[in-house]
């Protein structure tokens, strides 16, 4: 998802927060609300001339609320810079019957500069080489129907790239759904706060790439309003990844175990040890069937391999480990259920994926199940299975599940998708990073190796956690950057996953001109 967040995170911001931040601003601060619109017609007329320099015809759609306002500005603005304006008011002279405040004010502004605005008609050709879309603002929460869906699906058919204005039309600023219809725009500015949908479930791909302005609104109101949910910033990976001690040794960095590898399925602890190497564990080691000994040790030496049969060959081995990783290719039968059982009645730090998960929804587990010091990274048809309900409800609002399931499982939960969240209960971190390219195979596998490195090097849950999805999206964002999203492979990202995960070399390696990819880092 293309979004930089500032060095310290961005705070994400509901709907409603985000009327309390507006409110403060114009109330305690004394900001006139006409001005704050101004500010924001300001912000997106120079993201638009920053980002379409050679457009010079807009069409510009308008509503009753304060996104056709900050569309009014826009048009005023762009008209005075010799522009082609065409201003369309969906509803006509119903619709400006209807503004107040300041998108009254807006409209009145625009008009005494120049701008027609003209009602929108079906039948007239949208004249712009770019569309601004001040139709529907982030109070939306039913599903659009009649004119408004018929205009947003005219738009999205139109083949023209699209500024949305806060939020696109038809999209739920709080979890992300599109409401029946909504604006796939390429670029989004968003003022004063963003919300939380715009990042995760629907919202990336409704978005296009997100901007974010302040409208130099004081820190004082932000402080006033603070929110759990702030987006991964880098300042995290610069705390979490400092230099080692010249004195360390491989005690010094954790020992973990992987424990998966059912008939058939040996790859995804191969993907998992190999990721938790790169990642920086001081030793590390695979629990799994006895016909992959030979080829995992054959593949990577320096993992130790142990093959087992039963639940009772893995309880000596146990003790070694720091943290265990268990769930890649694990299986669901009598083998994987003893497994998980063992590992389970072990103080050791967990981190539990893919069939782990499985079981653990299917009450494979000895009571209770629910504990502090595990990791669970659940994609959306884990969660619905660890939840009992349906993929289309954790997706309807990822916000409310990622809660959800941390209630009742305890730890920290990673759940996956676009927009990944990181939720320990009280907090929750929203990873900008990673792209469609990593709808592969065994990606999970990859994540939860670097997830139980991290932890294994002394970081604790939710840094881990968090620290590991973003290093693992961005890995995949600069693979797709170099080659594209299709064929993106999940050992792709091991090798720059590790140059991520030592920060003072990332900035020189991984953005330098002179490397044209990242083969021959694993040798």
């Amino acid at each position: 998802m293309p979004f930089s967040p500032p060095e310290n995170g961005l705070g994400l911001y509901s709907a409603e927060q985000t009327r309390q931040l507006d409110r403060s601003a114009i109330q305690d601060q004394g900001i006139d609300g006409f001005e704050l619109m101004k500010r924001a017609g300001r912000a997106a007329y120079r993201a638009l001339r920053q980002h379409w320099p050679d457009v010079r015809r807009l069409t510009l759609i308008s509503g009753s609320g304060n996104n056709g306002g900050d569309a009014l500005v826009v048009a005023a603005m762009a008209l005075e810079q010799q522009f082609q304006v065409q201003m369309l008011l969906l509803g006509g002279e119903q619709t400006r019957q209807k503004l107040r405040g300041e998108a009254r004010q807006a409209l009145e502004w625009a008009e005494r500069r120049g701008v027609e605005v003209r009602a929108y008609d079906p039948e007239e050709d949208f004249s712009g080489e770019l569309i601004v879309d001040g139709l529907l603002g982030t109070g939306l929460s039913g599903e659009v129907r009649g004119d408004y869906r018929s205009l947003i699906e005219r738009i999205n058919a139109s083949g023209l790239p699209v500024l949305a204005l806060d939020i696109p039309s038809g999209l739920c600023a709080d979890t992300g759904a599109e409401l029946g219809a909504a604006i796939r725009a390429q670029l989004t500015i968003s003022f004063i706060g963003i919300n939380t949908g715009l990042l995760t479930h629907q919202g990336p791909a409704c978005c296009g790439k997100v901007l974010f302005d302040s409208l130099s609104v004081p820190d004082e109101v932000y402080q006033a309003i603070p929110t759990g949910i702030r987006v991964i910033g880098p300042s995290l990976l610069s705390r979490c990844l400092g230099p080692r001690d010249r004195t360390a040794h491989k005690g010094s960095f954790g020992h973990v175990m992987v424990v998966g590898g059912d008939h058939g399925m040996a790859g995804a602890v191969l993907m998992s040890s190999e990721a938790a190497l790169r990642s920086g564990s001081g030793l590390v080691s695979v629990v799994t069937r006895p016909e992959h000994v030979a080829l995992c040790t054959g593949h990577r030496p320096e993992v130790m391999t142990h093959g087992v049969d039963s639940g009772q060959d893995l309880e000596p081995l146990i003790e070694r480990a720091s943290v265990i990783a268990i769930g890649p290719g694990l299986g669901k039968n009598a083998w994987s259920g003893q497994l998980l059982r063992v590992v389970q009645a072990q103080q050791v730090s967990l981190v539990v994926d893919a069939d782990g998960l499985n079981l653990l929804a299917e009450g494979q587990l000895i009571e209770p199940v629910r504990r502090d010091n595990w990791v669970l990274t659940p994609h959306p048809g884990e969660a619905a299975r660890l939840l009992g309900c349906t993929v289309a409800e954790i997706q309807a609002d990822r916000f409310s599940a990622v809660k959800q399931i941390q209630q009742r499982y305890g730890g920290v939960v990673v759940l996956k998708g676009a927009g990944t969240l990181v939720c320990d209960g009280a907090r929750i971190r929203l990873c900008s990073r990673g792209n469609p390219g990593m709808a592969s195979g065994g990606m999970g596998d990859v994540l939860s190796g670097v997830v139980a490195a991290l932890l294994a090097q002394g970081l604790d849950a939710f840094d881990a956690a968090s620290v590991a999805v973003e290093v693992h999206g961005r890995a995949a964002d600069l693979l797709a950057a170099k080659a594209g999203e299709r064929g993106l492979a999940a050992t792709d990202l091991i090798a720059p996953i590790r140059w991520l995960l030592n920060p003072s070399l990332a900035v020189k390696q991984l953005e330098s001109s002179e490397r044209a990819d990242f083969e021959g880092i694993n040798g």
